[in-house]
């Protein structure tokens, strides 16, 4: 299991933790590697259609980006990328080639670029949601009724405990527009 110590750097939005003890410390590790497992195996198999398609995973990181926070700026997307300005284009520049996305000059400051998903980029990041999506109904409809109200349970007692550690950035209303 690969271990990441927090960086002092990044600000964090925590509330103040319960202790625990060395059991449920073992308990947590285990169930983070099921999830290390689970989201492994989901990624290889949603990946295959991705690679076929000539979409990378930068390609899909960047039209999650403009779902999340809507046309933005090149500049503010190098910095959402950790890359050069340059580089930055370079791959929105490869984008706008598949159709993925577009470029538009904003009408009261035309120096200004913002750079927004086209209406291919939407459809294959729409594609790649559903193939997600079904895969994880498939998986679910293999669990007894007993099964799937525990599932459930947890699931929403795991998106709860999301909302106290992220804050606002973990809840599921939080839009960055």
């Amino acid at each position: 299991m690969r271990t990441i110590s927090p960086d002092s750097t990044i600000p964090s939005t925590r509330s103040t933790r319960p202790a625990r003890s060395a059991d449920t410390s073992a308990e947590i590790d285990e169930i983070v590697e099921d999830f290390q497992q689970m989201i492994g195996s989901l990624r290889c198999a949603g990946t295959g259609r991705m690679v076929k398609a000539g979409i990378s995973m930068t390609h899909l990181h960047i039209l999650w980006l403009l779902e999340h926070h809507g046309d933005i700026t090149m500049s503010r997307l190098a910095d959402l990328l950790d890359v050069s300005l340059s580089n930055a284009t370079g791959l929105v520049d490869r984008m706008e080639e598949r159709g993925l996305v577009e470029r538009v000059r904003v009408p009261e400051d035309r120096r200004v670029v913002l750079v927004r998903a086209s209406a291919g980029g939407d459809r294959v990041r729409e594609e790649i949601e559903a193939l997600k999506h079904d895969q994880i109904r498939s998986v679910l409809g293999r669990l007894d009724r007993a099964k799937l109200t525990r599932m459930r349970g947890a699931v929403q007692d795991l998106r709860e405990a999301l909302v106290v550690e992220l804050g606002n950035d973990g809840h599921p209303d939080h839009i960055h527009h």
